[in-house]
């Protein structure tokens, strides 16, 4: 019998998990499709002051997010480790979507600072709700096979909620508004926040935690301190990599002008230096070093984690482009705002059913050829809206239908191998740092689509978009046509080189999950 059938999960629990990431879908695929052009168009800020915002804020998250794993690989409650954060913090990340859609009547000034603050809340709270959340996954069942069933459901979660966001979000602003559409945005978070947090509380008591670790771990303070200690070899590539990415792709009206010929220089020589002190902490013996230098040791030199990390950041930027520019693309481009909606249903059902067929098809035929003809397809398929006209909307609607079915596959695909990467890590190391592997999953998230949000405005800017400007609109819906057919494109051919050397195929979880189950087994550690 397989680890598969033998910790096979109920359908009920892999729904009710399910509704977790329709929850955290609310606000973040609300987020990247429409936060850009309520900050242009609605509250008033410029395309280049919004696309900084969004590369900034994202330099944070690397360490967030790994503080946050920290703290849920370490909470201890009768619920769990990473139940309880879900219910926790569905309140927060409530109160902090809805602040992010208001539009204050202050100065501009005021309104970047007021923007600055709300979504440094919304991503600090997604953070919170949404890190253990993903590693959840990775202790409801120690078999690879139902974690990619699993990891399917999840993301059928994730673009049902997309759908209710994405898909009437619209609609609910003009019905609200009335031609206000400040108003619109607010009353319509509204619905979404309260929705939110009880699809967070169907999680928390549907779920059950069974997968444990007998590692010792330390205290959280002295994590902390560990921590503050190797910041440096985080947050100094971070921002080394986005100043010399904003000055490649600055706007000519940019208020802050860099040269990139020396950002570049300056980028090269940090990641240099970082590379150094990364090594010499890698070649630090064992005894000299605490579980939280193990930790992240372990985390630096697993290959198929960092791998994956490239991979979700590339197929991030590739599904956050493509989303990032469709509110602009339909009611700038084509002329008919509301198709918007009705596009990202589309691309949002087809999403759902892709999500919940990926599970079985890996089982078929494994993550990495599934992975590879869902790189090839949907990225080919994506380029061919380059040649859609504006009058071309059933063209537009088959191509970008047909190229999000195989889209979809790539984050069930992403989130599955992170417990399969967590596992590796136990079966080299005897240790399992669950929560710390997983944060990797929101924080590419976040980070890919940060980045793609800026680049998406950075490319707008470029062009000399100004959204509350009409004489500036036409010049710029070239730029709209590419941000919806190459330029996203060339970030899915680009994943296929790293996906073609990843090492963790089927035959090898299979071999590790065995090895698991026995060393469990004989310690005692219940994984049921």
């Amino acid at each position: 019998m397989s680890a598969a059938s033998q910790h096979k999960l109920s359908i009920l629990e892999k729904s009710g998990y399910a509704m977790g990431d329709a929850a955290a879908n609310l606000v973040w695929r609300g987020a990247l499709a429409y936060l850009a052009i309520f900050y242009t168009d609605t509250l008033g800020i410029s395309a280049a002051a919004a696309a900084a915002l969004l590369l900034v804020v994202r330099l944070s998250d690397g360490v967030t997010d790994i503080i946050m794993g920290m703290v849920a690989d370490r909470t201890k409650s009768r619920h769990g480790k990473f139940r309880p954060w879900v219910l926790w913090s569905a309140p927060v990340l409530a109160l902090f979507m809805i602040l992010a859609f208001t539009a204050p009547d202050v100065s501009t000034e005021m309104k970047l600072v007021w923007a600055y603050f709300t979504y440094i809340g919304l991503t600090l709270a997604y953070t919170v709700n949404n890190v253990p959340y993903s590693a959840l996954m990775g202790v409801m069942t120690p078999s690879h096979e139902e974690r990619s069933v699993l990891s399917g459901y999840r993301f059928a979660g994730a673009f049902a909620g997309g759908v209710l966001v994405m898909g009437f979000t619209p609609q609910l602003v003009a019905f609200f508004g009335q031609g206000d559409t400040a108003q619109g945005y607010q009353y319509t978070m509204y619905i979404f926040a309260t929705l939110l947090v009880a699809l967070c509380m169907i999680t928390f008591f549907t779920t059950r935690e069974r997968v444990q670790s007998t590692a010792s771990q330390a205290p959280f303070s002295q994590e902390l301190k560990d921590l503050s200690k190797n910041l440096p070899l985080i947050i100094v590539p971070l921002l080394a990599i986005a100043v010399f990415f904003y000055s490649a792709t600055q706007s000519p009206t940019a208020e802050i002008r860099l040269n990139p010929y020396y950002t570049g220089i300056v980028c090269a020589i940090v990641l240099f230096i970082t590379g150094y002190f990364i090594r010499k902490l890698i070649r630090t013996p064992e005894s000299n070093t605490t579980p939280s230098q193990r930790d992240l040791i372990d985390l630096l030199t697993n290959k198929p984690w960092l791998m994956i990390l490239g991979l979700g950041f590339l197929t991030m930027m590739f599904n956050g482009i493509k989303y990032g520019v469709i509110a602009y693309y339909f009611t700038h481009y084509v002329g008919q705002a509301t198709l918007a909606g009705w596009y990202f249903i589309v691309l949002l059902l087809i999403s759902i059913f892709a999500a919940l067929v990926a599970g079985y098809l890996t089982r078929m035929m494994g993550k990495k050829t599934l992975f590879t003809i869902s790189l090839v397809a949907s990225g080919a398929l994506t380029s061919l809206l380059f040649f859609a006209g504006p009058e071309d909307i059933l063209y537009v609607f088959i191509i970008g239908g047909a190229a999000e079915f195989f889209a979809a596959f790539m984050p069930v695909l992403i989130f599955s191998m992170l417990g399969d990467a967590a596992d590796y890590s136990e079966w080299k190391h005897n240790r399992r740092a669950t929560g710390l592997f997983y944060s990797a999953g929101t924080f590419i998230q976040k980070t890919g689509g940060g980045f793609a949000g800026a680049l998406v405005l950075i490319v707008l800017s470029a062009y000399g978009y100004v959204g509350t400007d009409p004489a500036t609109i036409a010049q710029a819906t070239t730029g709209m046509i590419q941000l919806m057919s190459w330029i996203p494109a060339i970030f899915a051919f680009v994943s296929i080189a790293l996906l073609v050397v990843y090492p963790l195929n089927t035959k090898r979880m299979g071999e590790i999950e065995a090895d698991l189950l026995a060393r469990r087994a004989q310690a005692g550690v219940a994984t049921s």
